[in-house]
C-alpha cells in the first residue's frame, strides 16, 4: 500500500504529538502484518518494529546483526501497510559504521513509511561493544539532520546501549544522551537502566522525551509509575515476540517430550482473533 504525503504527514504529527505528555504511553513492537494489527485492534496508538523479534521470526540469533538493512526495511513496509497507526522502526547501528550510514538508514526508512526511528551506539561488535563518544555523537547529527531534511515530522530516537552491553556506566550513559539531544535527537533511550534511580536520573538530565525498556527495573513498575520518574514512551522491545515464541516451545515440548495436547485454556478462537485484527 502506496502512503501518501498526507498520510505521512498525518501519521508523522499524530507520532510527534504523543510525545507531548503528560503521562507516558506504551508503543508495542510488532513482527509482522497480523502482530500489527492485533495491536492496533486492542487500542494501542503507535507500533515499532523489533529487529530482535524480526531475527527470531526469520530463525536468526538476535542481537548479531544477522539481520540486513533489505530486511530490515521490508519488514517496515509490511508493519505500516497493515494499520493506519505511525510506526517508528528499529534501525540498529543504521547498518553501518560511518555517520552517513545512519542517515541513509533514516532516509531509506522514511521511503518505507514510518515516520520515526531509532538509531543505537552499539556497533555489534563482541570485542568492540560502543562506538567512541564523539563517533557516536556525529552519527546522531548526521541522523538528525537527515530527519529534518523530511517534508513531515520524523522523530528520530538516540539510544545509548552502555547498560545492555554489560557498561554500567551511568555517568557516561548520562553525557551520550545530553550529547544526543544537543545533536538533535527527539527521543532519548538507554536500554536495561538497573533501578529507578538511574530511570529518574536520565530523565532529570535532559529536556526531550525520554523512553525506556520494559526490561528489569522498568517492568517492576507500572506505566503511571514510570511517568512519575519522567518517563514518556515505554517500549516493549522483543517481549511480545519472545512471549508468543514461547507459547509455541511449551505447547509443542508438551506433545513431543509427553504425548499430550496442549492446554486450550486461554487460547483465543478463531472467530475472537478475527474480532481483534477487525475481520469480518
Amino acid at each position: 500500500m502506496e502512503i501518501t504525503s498526507v498520510e505521512r504527514q498525518r501519521r508523522g504529527s499524530a507520532f510527534a504529538e504523543l510525545h507531548e505528555g503528560p503521562g507516558a504511553f506504551v508503543v508495542p513492537n510488532p513482527w509482522d502484518a497480523g502482530t500489527a494489527r492485533l495491536l492496533a485492534g486492542l487500542g494501542f496508538r503507535a507500533l515499532a518494529t523489533t529487529s530482535g523479534g524480526l531475527a527470531h521470526r526469520l530463525g536468526r540469533r538476535d542481537g548479531a546483526r544477522r539481520v540486513d538493512r533489505d530486511e530490515t526495511l521490508h519488514n517496515v513496509r509490511e508493519v505500516v501497510a497493515a494499520t493506519e497507526l505511525p510506526v517508528s522502526a528499529d534501525l540498529e547501528n543504521g547498518f553501518g559504521d560511518a555517520p552517513e550510514d545512519a542517515a541513509d538508514a533514516v532516509r531509506a526508512v522514511a521511503l518505507a513509511g514510518a515516520v520515526g526511528g531509532s538509531i543505537e551506539d552499539a556497533t555489534g561488535r563482541d570485542d568492540d561493544p560502543i562506538y567512541g563518544f564523539d563517533h557516536a555523537v556525529q552519527r546522531i547529527a548526521a541522523a538528525s539532520e537527515a530527519a529534518r531534511e523530511l517534508p513531515f515530522p520524523f522523530t528520530l530516537t538516540a539510544r545509548a546501549e552502555n547498560f545492555l552491553h554489560g557498561r554500567a556506566d551511568l555517568d557516561d550513559t548520562i553525557r551520550r544522551l545530553r550529547a544526543f539531544e544537543q545533536a538533535g535527537a527527539d527521543v532519548l533511550y538507554a536500554p536495561a537502566l538497573p533501578d529507578a534511580a538511574a530511570i529518574r536520573a536520565v530523565c532529570a538530565a535532559v529536556t526531550k522525551p525520554v523512553n525506556v525498556l520494559a526490561v528489569g527495573a522498568a517492568r517492576e513498575l507500572s506505566v503511571p509509575g514510570l511517568a512519575e520518574l519522567g518517563v514518556r514512551r515505554v517500549s516493549l522491545g522483543s517481549t511480545l515476540s519472545r512471549a508468543a515464541l514461547s507459547a509455541v516451545v511449551h505447547s509443542a515440548r508438551q506433545i513431543a517430550e509427553h504425548g499430550t495436547l496442549p492446554d486450550q485454556a486461554g487460547v483465543l478462537s478463531g472467530a475472537e482473533i478475527d474480532a481483534v485484527l477487525g475481520n469480518t
